[in-house]
């Protein structure tokens, strides 16, 4: 993942309705949630929510779909993933950090 993508991507989570949109998506999973939905679950308003949806759809963080008169919003785990990829690529001193070991015990 180039730079650029990844910087884009991390100055769309830095936002709190944002990041709580985003998360909510990664735990719902592929079928995603409608666009209403998510406003209800974060009690946010749509206008509001409309603008921070834009924002990750434009950092490739999620995707949308229309179903009838509904808009389905789903996280992208394929860039997610290339962003946790490329914030770990040079993890631990370039050793093999175990999947319980934390960030913080991985020395540099």
């Amino acid at each position: 993942m180039e730079t650029k993508a990844v910087i884009a991507a991390l100055a769309a989570l830095a936002q709190e309705s944002r990041l709580g949109a985003f998360r909510l998506l990664v735990q719902t999973g592929p079928e995603g949630l409608a666009a209403s939905k998510i406003a209800e679950e974060l009690d946010v308003a749509p206008s509001s929510l409309s603008f921070h949806l834009k924002e990750l759809t434009n950092a490739g963080l999620i995707e949308s779909r229309q179903e009838g008169r509904f808009i389905y919003y789903s996280a992208n785990f394929d860039t997610m993933n290339s962003v946790l990829s490329y914030l770990t690529d040079n993890c631990c001193a370039g050793q093999s950090c175990a999947p319980s070991t934390t960030i913080k015990s991985c020395k540099p």
